[in-house]
Protein backbone atom coordinates (compact mmCIF):
# COMPACT_ATOMS: atom_id res chain seq x y z
CA UNK A 1 0.00 0.00 0.00
CA UNK A 2 1.33 3.92 -1.04
CA UNK A 3 1.55 5.49 2.23
CA UNK A 4 3.49 8.34 0.79
CA UNK A 5 2.58 11.84 2.47
CA UNK A 6 -0.24 13.88 1.17
CA UNK A 7 -1.84 16.98 1.97
CA UNK A 8 -5.55 18.49 1.14
CA UNK A 9 -7.29 21.85 1.24
CA UNK A 10 -10.50 21.93 2.24
CA UNK A 11 -12.30 24.82 1.17
CA UNK A 12 -15.74 23.49 0.50
CA UNK A 13 -18.10 20.86 0.06
CA UNK A 14 -18.40 17.44 2.44
CA UNK A 15 -15.84 15.82 4.05
CA UNK A 16 -15.86 12.55 5.86
CA UNK A 17 -12.82 10.16 7.80
CA UNK A 18 -13.95 6.95 9.12
CA UNK A 19 -12.98 3.89 10.73
CA UNK A 20 -9.95 5.57 12.95
CA UNK A 21 -9.43 5.88 16.34
CA UNK A 22 -9.78 9.37 16.98
CA UNK A 23 -7.33 11.49 19.50
CA UNK A 24 -8.87 14.67 20.43
CA UNK A 25 -8.34 16.67 23.86
CA UNK A 26 -6.71 14.03 25.56
CA UNK A 27 -8.90 11.01 24.79
CA UNK A 28 -9.19 8.64 22.20
CA UNK A 29 -12.35 7.29 20.86
CA UNK A 30 -12.14 4.11 18.21
CA UNK A 31 -14.23 3.16 15.40
CA UNK A 32 -14.71 6.78 15.41
CA UNK A 33 -15.56 9.25 12.51
CA UNK A 34 -15.47 12.76 11.68
CA UNK A 35 -17.83 15.13 9.38
CA UNK A 36 -16.50 18.34 7.77
CA UNK A 37 -18.58 20.67 5.61
CA UNK A 38 -16.72 23.80 3.92
CA UNK A 39 -13.83 23.32 6.22
CA UNK A 40 -15.60 23.18 9.32
CA UNK A 41 -16.25 20.30 11.77
CA UNK A 42 -19.76 19.97 12.18
CA UNK A 43 -20.15 16.07 13.28
CA UNK A 44 -18.81 13.28 14.85
CA UNK A 45 -19.50 9.94 16.41
CA UNK A 46 -18.76 6.10 16.37
CA UNK A 47 -19.21 3.39 13.89
CA UNK A 48 -21.52 3.05 10.51
CA UNK A 49 -23.62 6.39 12.13
CA UNK A 50 -21.72 8.73 9.34
CA UNK A 51 -23.85 9.94 6.40
CA UNK A 52 -22.54 10.19 2.51
CA UNK A 53 -20.28 12.96 1.83
CA UNK A 54 -18.64 14.40 -0.93
CA UNK A 55 -15.45 12.80 -0.34
CA UNK A 56 -15.43 9.82 2.04
CA UNK A 57 -12.10 8.35 3.39
CA UNK A 58 -12.24 5.03 4.73
CA UNK A 59 -9.04 5.41 7.42
CA UNK A 60 -7.89 1.95 8.22
CA UNK A 61 -7.50 1.41 4.10
CA UNK A 62 -5.85 4.68 3.68
CA UNK A 63 -3.62 4.41 6.76
CA UNK A 64 -3.92 0.81 7.95
CA UNK A 65 -4.77 -1.33 10.80
CA UNK A 66 -4.54 1.16 14.04
CA UNK A 67 -4.74 4.26 11.78
CA UNK A 68 -5.31 7.47 14.30
CA UNK A 69 -7.04 10.57 13.03
CA UNK A 70 -6.55 14.26 15.46
CA UNK A 71 -6.76 18.20 14.97
CA UNK A 72 -4.05 19.49 12.84
CA UNK A 73 -0.89 20.15 14.66
CA UNK A 74 0.19 23.68 15.56
CA UNK A 75 3.47 25.23 15.68
CA UNK A 76 3.59 28.20 17.66
CA UNK A 77 7.49 28.47 17.49
CA UNK A 78 9.30 27.67 14.40
CA UNK A 79 12.04 29.69 12.06
CA UNK A 80 12.07 27.95 8.86
CA UNK A 81 12.51 24.11 7.40
CA UNK A 82 13.61 23.10 3.87
CA UNK A 83 16.61 25.23 3.68
CA UNK A 84 14.48 28.40 3.93
CA UNK A 85 14.13 30.65 6.76
CA UNK A 86 11.45 32.72 8.04
CA UNK A 87 13.02 35.96 8.28
CA UNK A 88 13.64 36.02 4.54
CA UNK A 89 10.31 36.97 3.17
CA UNK A 90 7.27 35.81 2.05
CA UNK A 91 8.58 32.89 -0.22
CA UNK A 92 10.88 31.62 2.60
CA UNK A 93 7.92 31.49 4.61
CA UNK A 94 5.79 29.64 1.99
CA UNK A 95 8.63 27.31 1.25
CA UNK A 96 8.96 26.01 5.24
CA UNK A 97 5.98 25.86 5.70
CA UNK A 98 4.93 23.95 2.91
CA UNK A 99 8.02 20.78 4.88
CA UNK A 100 6.24 21.22 8.17
CA UNK A 101 2.71 20.99 6.26
CA UNK A 102 4.15 17.22 4.77
CA UNK A 103 4.93 16.79 8.94
CA UNK A 104 1.50 17.38 9.86
CA UNK A 105 1.83 21.00 11.05
CA UNK A 106 -1.60 22.68 9.77
CA UNK A 107 -1.17 25.87 11.48
CA UNK A 108 2.13 27.52 12.98
CA UNK A 109 3.50 30.71 13.94
CA UNK A 110 6.19 32.41 12.27
CA UNK A 111 8.95 33.22 14.79
CA UNK A 112 11.53 35.85 13.78
CA UNK A 113 15.22 36.00 15.52
CA UNK A 114 16.81 39.40 17.05
CA UNK A 115 17.54 42.19 14.42
CA UNK A 116 16.60 45.62 14.36
CA UNK A 117 13.80 47.59 14.98
CA UNK A 118 13.45 48.58 11.68
CA UNK A 119 14.12 44.93 10.36
CA UNK A 120 11.46 43.64 12.66
CA UNK A 121 8.73 46.43 12.31
CA UNK A 122 9.10 45.67 8.20
CA UNK A 123 8.95 41.61 9.34
CA UNK A 124 5.87 41.42 11.31
CA UNK A 125 4.07 43.93 8.92
CA UNK A 126 4.99 41.59 5.84
CA UNK A 127 3.27 38.89 7.59
CA UNK A 128 0.47 40.55 8.51
CA UNK A 129 0.43 40.99 4.81
CA UNK A 130 0.75 37.46 4.41
CA UNK A 131 -1.79 36.41 6.69
CA UNK A 132 -4.61 38.15 4.39
CA UNK A 133 -3.91 34.95 1.53
CA UNK A 134 -2.03 31.92 3.22
CA UNK A 135 -4.76 31.07 6.20
CA UNK A 136 -2.01 28.15 7.64
CA UNK A 137 -0.07 31.78 9.50
CA UNK A 138 -1.43 32.29 12.43
CA UNK A 139 0.35 35.53 13.47
CA UNK A 140 4.19 36.64 13.85
CA UNK A 141 6.44 35.71 16.92
CA UNK A 142 9.07 38.18 18.07
CA UNK A 143 11.47 36.16 19.92
CA UNK A 144 13.62 38.73 20.56
CA UNK A 145 14.96 42.21 20.73
CA UNK A 146 13.99 42.46 24.51
CA UNK A 147 16.54 39.34 25.67
CA UNK A 148 19.18 39.17 28.52
CA UNK A 149 22.56 39.52 26.93
CA UNK A 150 23.68 36.83 28.79
CA UNK A 151 21.47 34.14 27.51
CA UNK A 152 21.35 35.42 23.96
CA UNK A 153 21.88 31.56 22.66
CA UNK A 154 21.57 32.15 18.95
CA UNK A 155 20.29 35.84 18.72
CA UNK A 156 23.04 38.39 18.15
CA UNK A 157 24.08 40.14 20.98
CA UNK A 158 24.83 43.73 19.59
CA UNK A 159 21.46 43.57 18.80
CA UNK A 160 19.45 42.85 21.98
CA UNK A 161 17.80 45.92 23.93
CA UNK A 162 15.60 47.06 26.97
CA UNK A 163 12.18 47.08 25.87
CA UNK A 164 11.67 51.06 25.73
CA UNK A 165 7.50 51.33 26.38
CA UNK A 166 8.15 53.27 22.37
CA UNK A 167 10.20 50.53 21.09
CA UNK A 168 7.61 48.09 22.37
CA UNK A 169 4.01 49.82 20.96
CA UNK A 170 6.17 50.24 17.62
CA UNK A 171 6.65 46.69 17.20
CA UNK A 172 2.73 45.80 17.83
CA UNK A 173 1.13 48.63 15.92
CA UNK A 174 3.45 47.26 12.73
CA UNK A 175 2.14 43.67 13.37
CA UNK A 176 -1.32 45.25 13.31
CA UNK A 177 -3.03 43.34 15.72
CA UNK A 178 -1.43 39.60 14.23
CA UNK A 179 1.65 39.58 16.84
CA UNK A 180 1.10 36.23 18.59
CA UNK A 181 3.95 36.13 21.13
CA UNK A 182 6.60 38.48 22.20
CA UNK A 183 9.51 36.54 24.33
CA UNK A 184 11.04 39.18 26.56
CA UNK A 185 13.29 38.82 29.77
CA UNK A 186 11.25 40.35 32.84
CA UNK A 187 14.38 41.40 34.80
CA UNK A 188 15.32 43.80 31.99
CA UNK A 189 14.49 47.28 33.29
CA UNK A 190 11.00 48.42 31.78
CA UNK A 191 10.47 44.24 31.55
CA UNK A 192 7.41 43.83 33.47
CA UNK A 193 5.68 47.31 32.11
CA UNK A 194 6.48 46.13 28.62
CA UNK A 195 4.61 42.27 29.63
CA UNK A 196 1.46 44.78 30.14
CA UNK A 197 1.55 46.38 27.06
CA UNK A 198 2.16 43.11 25.34
CA UNK A 199 -0.90 41.73 26.71
CA UNK A 200 -3.02 44.62 26.73
CA UNK A 201 -2.18 44.84 22.77
CA UNK A 202 -3.63 41.33 22.89
CA UNK A 203 -0.52 39.07 22.52
CA UNK A 204 0.86 36.49 24.72
CA UNK A 205 3.83 37.71 26.74
CA UNK A 206 6.75 34.37 26.91
CA UNK A 207 9.28 34.59 29.58
CA UNK A 208 12.69 33.74 28.22
CA UNK A 209 16.26 34.17 26.97
CA UNK A 210 16.46 35.31 30.81
CA UNK A 211 18.23 35.47 34.04
CA UNK A 212 15.12 35.76 36.26
CA UNK A 213 14.96 33.84 39.50
CA UNK A 214 11.64 32.43 40.78
CA UNK A 215 10.75 35.49 42.26
CA UNK A 216 10.82 37.75 38.73
CA UNK A 217 9.28 34.82 36.72
CA UNK A 218 6.27 35.21 39.37
CA UNK A 219 6.08 38.71 39.15
CA UNK A 220 5.92 38.51 35.55
CA UNK A 221 3.41 35.67 35.40
CA UNK A 222 1.34 37.93 37.63
CA UNK A 223 1.47 40.90 35.43
CA UNK A 224 0.39 38.81 32.64
CA UNK A 225 2.68 36.99 31.13
CA UNK A 226 1.33 32.99 29.88
CA UNK A 227 3.68 31.59 28.10
CA UNK A 228 7.62 29.82 29.02
CA UNK A 229 9.97 29.98 26.31
CA UNK A 230 11.96 26.57 25.34
CA UNK A 231 11.24 25.73 28.67
CA UNK A 232 15.04 24.74 30.21
CA UNK A 233 16.38 26.33 27.50
CA UNK A 234 18.28 29.90 27.73
CA UNK A 235 17.56 30.46 31.34
CA UNK A 236 18.74 29.53 34.69
CA UNK A 237 18.00 25.42 35.66
CA UNK A 238 16.56 24.42 38.82
CA UNK A 239 18.42 24.45 41.63
CA UNK A 240 17.35 23.01 44.98
CA UNK A 241 17.97 26.71 46.95
CA UNK A 242 17.27 28.65 43.43
CA UNK A 243 13.87 27.08 42.00
CA UNK A 244 14.57 29.19 39.13
CA UNK A 245 11.12 30.30 36.47
CA UNK A 246 11.05 26.53 35.25
CA UNK A 247 9.28 25.75 38.58
CA UNK A 248 7.29 29.44 38.44
CA UNK A 249 5.67 28.33 35.79
CA UNK A 250 5.09 24.89 36.41
CA UNK A 251 3.47 26.10 39.95
CA UNK A 252 1.16 28.44 37.98
CA UNK A 253 -1.89 26.93 36.04
CA UNK A 254 -1.70 30.19 33.86
CA UNK A 255 1.25 29.46 31.90
CA UNK A 256 2.41 27.01 29.32
CA UNK A 257 5.62 25.30 29.08
CA UNK A 258 7.32 25.19 25.63
CA UNK A 259 9.28 22.16 24.99
CA UNK A 260 11.34 21.34 22.08
CA UNK A 261 11.67 17.03 22.37
CA UNK A 262 14.40 16.45 20.14
CA UNK A 263 16.65 14.94 22.32
CA UNK A 264 19.38 17.69 22.61
CA UNK A 265 17.42 20.70 23.68
CA UNK A 266 15.63 18.22 26.38
CA UNK A 267 17.19 14.72 27.85
CA UNK A 268 13.86 12.45 27.47
CA UNK A 269 13.69 12.28 30.80
CA UNK A 270 13.24 16.26 31.37
CA UNK A 271 10.26 15.63 28.95
CA UNK A 272 8.13 13.48 30.58
CA UNK A 273 9.20 15.69 34.08
CA UNK A 274 7.48 18.61 32.31
CA UNK A 275 4.38 16.34 31.30
CA UNK A 276 3.95 14.78 34.99
CA UNK A 277 4.59 18.06 36.49
CA UNK A 278 2.30 20.53 34.09
CA UNK A 279 0.03 18.48 33.32
CA UNK A 280 -2.38 19.62 29.85
CA UNK A 281 0.31 22.93 29.95
CA UNK A 282 3.14 21.62 27.59
CA UNK A 283 3.30 23.12 23.92
CA UNK A 284 5.35 20.57 21.79
CA UNK A 285 7.29 23.50 19.48
CA UNK A 286 10.02 22.53 16.98
CA UNK A 287 12.02 26.06 17.28
CA UNK A 288 12.98 24.74 13.70
CA UNK A 289 15.90 26.45 11.97
CA UNK A 290 16.53 26.72 8.04
CA UNK A 291 17.81 23.18 8.03
CA UNK A 292 14.97 21.19 9.09
CA UNK A 293 14.00 18.66 6.51
CA UNK A 294 17.15 19.56 5.00
CA UNK A 295 21.08 18.76 4.96
CA UNK A 296 23.80 19.23 6.99
CA UNK A 297 25.88 22.53 6.53
CA UNK A 298 25.99 25.86 7.21
CA UNK A 299 23.18 28.15 7.54
CA UNK A 300 22.33 31.86 8.75
CA UNK A 301 19.80 32.58 11.63
CA UNK A 302 18.99 35.62 11.11
CA UNK A 303 22.36 37.44 11.72
CA UNK A 304 24.28 34.26 13.49
CA UNK A 305 26.09 32.41 11.36
CA UNK A 306 25.19 28.87 12.34
CA UNK A 307 26.53 25.10 11.14
CA UNK A 308 24.16 22.45 11.08
CA UNK A 309 26.15 18.74 12.14
CA UNK A 310 24.40 15.36 12.03
CA UNK A 311 21.14 17.28 12.09
CA UNK A 312 22.39 19.40 15.65
CA UNK A 313 22.65 23.29 14.65
CA UNK A 314 25.18 25.12 16.19
CA UNK A 315 26.35 29.14 16.40
CA UNK A 316 29.74 29.65 14.73
CA UNK A 317 30.73 31.35 17.61
CA UNK A 318 29.94 29.91 20.85
CA UNK A 319 28.92 26.60 20.25
CA UNK A 320 25.37 27.55 21.65
CA UNK A 321 22.18 25.31 20.03
CA UNK A 322 20.85 27.29 17.68
CA UNK A 323 17.43 26.12 17.22
CA UNK A 324 16.29 22.74 16.03
CA UNK A 325 16.16 20.63 12.85
CA UNK A 326 13.13 18.96 14.50
CA UNK A 327 9.61 18.72 12.93
CA UNK A 328 6.33 18.06 14.98
CA UNK A 329 5.73 14.52 14.07
CA UNK A 330 9.12 13.74 15.14
CA UNK A 331 8.26 15.19 18.34
CA UNK A 332 5.47 13.89 19.40
CA UNK A 333 7.09 10.58 18.29
CA UNK A 334 9.90 10.88 20.90
CA UNK A 335 7.53 12.37 23.44
CA UNK A 336 5.53 9.07 23.15
CA UNK A 337 9.27 7.07 23.43
CA UNK A 338 10.36 9.45 26.79
CA UNK A 339 7.03 7.42 28.12
CA UNK A 340 4.35 10.42 27.36
CA UNK A 341 0.82 8.63 27.28
CA UNK A 342 0.08 9.61 23.32
CA UNK A 343 -3.16 11.54 23.96
CA UNK A 344 -1.05 13.58 25.95
CA UNK A 345 1.75 14.12 23.58
CA UNK A 346 -0.44 15.08 21.10
CA UNK A 347 -2.88 17.51 23.13
CA UNK A 348 0.64 19.16 23.44
CA UNK A 349 0.73 19.13 19.89
CA UNK A 350 -2.70 20.85 18.94
CA UNK A 351 -5.06 21.82 21.74
CA UNK A 352 -2.89 23.57 24.12
CA UNK A 353 -0.78 25.59 21.75
CA UNK A 354 -3.89 26.98 20.20
CA UNK A 355 -5.23 27.75 23.59
CA UNK A 356 -1.72 29.39 24.69
CA UNK A 357 -2.12 31.71 21.73
CA UNK A 358 -5.51 32.66 21.79
CA UNK A 359 -7.21 30.15 19.42
CA UNK A 360 -8.19 27.77 21.46
CA UNK A 361 -12.37 28.32 20.07
CA UNK A 362 -11.69 27.74 16.83
CA UNK A 363 -8.32 25.51 16.79
CA UNK A 364 -6.89 22.45 17.98
CA UNK A 365 -9.67 20.27 18.79
CA UNK A 366 -12.09 18.05 16.34
CA UNK A 367 -14.97 19.49 18.07
CA UNK A 368 -17.92 20.76 16.21
CA UNK A 369 -17.32 24.34 15.29
CA UNK A 370 -13.40 24.38 15.37
CA UNK A 371 -12.12 24.57 11.81
CA UNK A 372 -10.93 21.43 10.03
CA UNK A 373 -7.80 20.75 10.14
CA UNK A 374 -6.87 17.21 10.46
CA UNK A 375 -4.10 14.64 10.45
CA UNK A 376 -4.26 11.09 9.43
CA UNK A 377 -1.54 8.73 11.29
CA UNK A 378 -0.79 5.09 10.87
CA UNK A 379 -0.08 2.88 13.38
CA UNK A 380 3.81 3.77 14.00
CA UNK A 381 2.81 7.38 14.22
CA UNK A 382 3.68 8.18 10.67
CA UNK A 383 1.62 11.15 9.20
CA UNK A 384 -0.29 9.77 6.37
CA UNK A 385 -2.60 12.65 5.17
CA UNK A 386 -3.55 15.96 6.28
CA UNK A 387 -6.54 18.58 5.40
CA UNK A 388 -6.34 21.99 5.96
CA UNK A 389 -8.97 24.15 5.77
CA UNK A 390 -9.10 27.50 3.99
CA UNK A 391 -10.62 29.25 6.88
CA UNK A 392 -8.62 31.46 8.89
Amino acid sequence: MDRSMSVSSVASGSLVVHSATIIDGGESIHDAWVRMEDGVVVDRGTGATWSHADDVVDAEKTAGTGAVLTPGLIDIHGHGGAGSSFDDGVEAIRAARALHRQHGTTRAVVSLVTATLDELAHRVAEIADLMTTDTDILGSHLEGPFLDPGHHGAHAPALLRTPVADDVSRLLAAGRGTIRQVTIAPELPGGIDAIRLITAAGAAAAVGHTDADAATAVAAFEAGASILTHAFNAMPGIHHRAPGPVLAAAADHRVVLEAIADDVHLDPHVVKLLFDTAPGRIALITDAMAAAGSADGDYDLGAVKVTVRDGVARTNDTGSIAGSTLTQDEAVRRTVAAGVPLADALRAATETPARAIGLGDRLGRLSVGHLGDAVLWDAQLRVVHAWVSDRA
